[in-house]
C-alpha cells in the first residue's frame, strides 16, 4: 500500500481522537462548567452537527481543487478549532468551537477516501479506505485513552491541546507524503450535487444515519455506564475505551478485506452485529467481564461496516464520489448527534444508563432493513438489465414473420 496512506491515517487519528475522546471527558466537563451529564452530551452533538453541516457545503465546493492542498487546508481548520476548544472560557463557547472544529471532518474523510482508492488497484479499494480509517480506529486504542488520562491528570483542556499538536503533525505529513492529485475533468459543484438525485445514495446514507445512531446511543454514555452500572473505577475507563478501540481496529481491517470480496453481505453482517451486541450489552452491563467483551464486539461490528458503506456510496454516486464519501461521514455524525441526544433523553426520563442499549438495538434493526432494501433494489435492477437485451430480438423476429 502507498506510504501516502500513512499521512491520511495520521489525520484520521487526530479526527478520531477529538471526536471520540469527548465521551470520556463528559464527567470532567460537566463538573467544570456546572452542567448535567445529559447537557454535557450536547458537546458531542455539537461536533456531530458540525460534520453534518460541513460535508455537503465544503465537499462540492472543493470539486475543482488539487486534493493534496485541499486536505492540508481542511486539517489546518481542524487544528485551529481544537485550539479554540482548549481555550474555551464558557460551555457555550466550547460547544461552538466543537461545531467549528467538525466542519472539515467529513470532507477530509471523503476526499481522503477518493484519493486513497485512486492510489491502488480497483480490487483493493475497500482495503485502502480501511487503512486510512485505521487511523480513526487506532485513535480509540491510543488517542482516546491517553486523552482521557491527560484530562484526569492535567484537566480536560490538555486533551484538546494534544489534538492540536496532532493536527500540526498531519499538515506536515500530508505535505511530505501525499502526491498531488488533480480532480477529475469536468468536476463541478453541479455534478457533485447530481449524486443526490439517486435513490441508492439516500438508502446508503440512511443505513449510516439511522443504523449507526444505535451504536452512538450506547457509546456516547459508555463512561458513566461503566462506572455506575458495571462498577469500574474512573481510572479503569481509559482501559475500557482502549478495548473498544482494539475492536474497532480489528473490525475495520477485516471489514475492508471482506468488503472487497462481498460488499453487501459485509454491510448486512455489520449492521446485524451491532443490533445483537447492543442487546447483549444491555443484559451483561452489570458484569465486568461480559461488559468488556461486549464493548470490544461493539467496536468490532461498527467498524467492520464502515469500509463497505464508504465503498458502496462511492459506487452508487458514480461521478460524484467526493461528495458521497463526505456525506457518509455526515450521516455517521448525524447518527452520533441523534444517538447522543436520544440516549440522553431516555436517561433523563429515568430509564437508566443501560436503556440507550435497547434504543440503539432498535435503530440498528432499522438500519439493517434499509441495507437489505438497497440490496434487493440492486438485484431487481440487475435482472431488468439482463432481460432487456433479450426482448428486442424476440420482437424483431415477430416483426419479420
Amino acid at each position: 500500500m502507498p506510504i501516502a496512506l500513512l499521512a491520511l491515517a495520521i489525520g484520521a487519528f487526530g479526527l478520531g481522537t477529538t471526536e471520540f475522546v469527548a465521551m470520556g471527558l463528559l464527567p470532567d466537563i460537566a463538573e467544570h462548567f456546572g452542567v448535567s451529564i445529559p447537557v454535557a452530551g450536547y458537546m458531542i452533538s455539537g461536533y456531530a452537527l458540525g460534520v453534518v453541516a460541513g460535508a455537503p457545503v465544503l465537499a462540492p465546493l472543493s470539486a475543482r481543487f488539487d486534493r493534496k492542498h485541499l486536505l492540508m487546508g481542511l486539517m489546518a481548520l481542524f487544528t485551529l478549532g481544537n485550539l479554540a476548544s482548549a481555550l474555551a472560557p464558557t460551555y457555550s463557547f466550547l460547544v461552538a468551537a466543537r461545531f467549528a472544529t467538525a466542519l472539515p471532518h467529513g470532507t477530509f474523510f471523503g476526499v481522503g477516501a477518493v484519493l486513497a482508492a485512486a492510489l491502488v488497484p480497483v480490487t483493493k479499494r475497500s482495503q485502502a479506505v480501511s487503512l486510512m480509517i485505521a487511523g480513526l480506529t487506532v485513535a480509540n486504542i491510543i488517542g482516546v485513552p491517553l486523552g482521557t488520562l491527560a484530562a484526569q491528570q492535567f484537566g480536560w483542556r490538555s486533551t484538546f491541546a494534544l489534538v492540536t499538536a496532532i493536527g500540526v503533525a498531519t499538515v506536515i505529513a500530508i505535505a511530505a507524503l501525499v502526491p498531488s492529485q488533480r480532480p477529475r475533468p469536468g468536476a463541478s459543484v453541479r455534478s457533485e450535487f447530481g449524486a443526490l438525485a439517486r435513490g441508492q445514495v439516500w438508502l446508503a446514507l440512511g443505513v449510516g444515519a439511522i443504523g449507526f445512531g444505535g451504536m452512538f446511543a450506547s457509546y456516547s454514555y459508555i463512561s458513566p455506564m461503566m462506572t455506575e452500572v458495571t462498577g469500574f473505577s474512573a481510572g479503569a475507563v481509559p482501559v475500557v475505551l482502549a478495548v473498544y478501540g482494539v475492536g474497532m481496529t480489528v473490525g475495520n481491517l477485516l471489514g475492508g478485506r471482506a468488503a472487497d470480496r462481498a460488499l453487501m453481505p459485509t454491510m448486512y453482517a455489520g449492521m446485524a452485529g451491532i443490533a445483537a451486541v447492543l442487546l447483549l450489552l444491555h443484559a451483561l452491563a452489570p458484569f465486568k467481564a461480559g461488559a468488556v467483551v461486549m464493548v470490544f464486539l461493539l467496536g468490532f461490528a461498527g467498524s467492520a461496516l464502515i469500509p463497505s458503506l464508504q465503498t458502496r456510496l462511492m459506487d452508487v454516486a458514480k461521478d460524484a464520489p467526493s461528495l458521497a464519501a463526505a456525506l457518509n461521514h455526515a450521516a455517521l455524525n448525524f447518527a452520533n448527534a441523534a444517538g447522543a441526544w436520544l440516549g440522553g433523553l431516555v436517561i433523563a426520563a429515568g430509564f437508566g444508563l443501560t436503556a440507550p442499549n435497547l434504543l440503539g438495538a432498535g435503530l440498528a434493526v432499522v438500519g439493517l432493513g434499509l441495507a437489505v432494501t438497497s440490496g434487493l433494489a440492486d438485484r431487481r435492477q440487475g435482472r431488468a438489465t439482463a432481460e432487456a437485451p433479450m426482448a428486442e430480438p424476440v420482437a424483431a423476429r415477430r416483426g419479420g414473420a
